[in-house]
């Protein structure tokens, strides 16, 4: 069974940092494109960025509102991607989702991510 779980969620004041991390197991996911989306109460799920998964460093995508201060890395040995998050603002405030998609379509819609992880908390203080 694939099982996704994200870490390192939590309270951080505004211009702090937190690390993600998504945990994956149950099957390989060399290849697959991994996402980190993030929706904050009352709205929907927003995409943050992907990594691909794939021999050498992969390659990443960025929503516009992140570009610049959040970067993903992964590590094929652990299985494990990460999303470093700087400068962070009030309105970062949400709940961080990781998710993957074996079809490697390196897309920014949800609908395209077949595993979910339950996400993580992440709160910015002003």
């Amino acid at each position: 069974q694939v099982q996704l779980v994200e870490s390192g969620g939590g309270l951080v004041q505004a211009g702090g940092s937190l690390r993600l991390s998504c945990a994956a197991s149950g099957r390989t996911f060399s290849g697959y494109t991994m996402g980190w989306f993030r929706q904050a109460p009352g709205k929907e799920r927003e995409f943050v960025g992907y990594i691909t998964w794939s021999s050498g460093m992969g390659s990443t995508n960025y929503a516009d509102s992140v570009k610049g201060r959040f970067t993903i890395s992964r590590d094929s040995a652990k299985n494990t991607v990460y999303l470093q998050m700087n400068s962070l603002k009030p309105e970062d405030t949400a709940a961080y989702y990781c998710a993957a998609d074996p079809a490697r379509r390196l897309s920014r819609s949800a609908l395209s991510y077949d595993y979910w992880g339950q996400g993580t908390q992440v709160t910015v203080s002003s």
